[in-house]
């Protein structure tokens, strides 16, 4: 399956804790932190939450 790589390039400090938990649930915890998640339309949609925060890394 195919997979996509995300990056925390803005600081949680200040942000809801909604999207505090939504980072959390990505497994980014910490600023520049790269993971590898599976390609489908939860995860993109957790992307779009916190799309201020986060970057897709080609």
């Amino acid at each position: 399956m195919a997979t996509i790589k995300v990056k925390q390039v803005k600081s949680r400090i200040g942000a809801p804790k909604d999207q505090k938990r939504t980072l959390d649930a990505m497994g980014l915890t910490k600023m520049n932190r790269v993971v590898e998640l599976q390609d489908n339309d939860c995860v993109r949609g957790q992307i779009r939450k916190v799309r201020h925060l986060v970057t897709v890394v080609e």
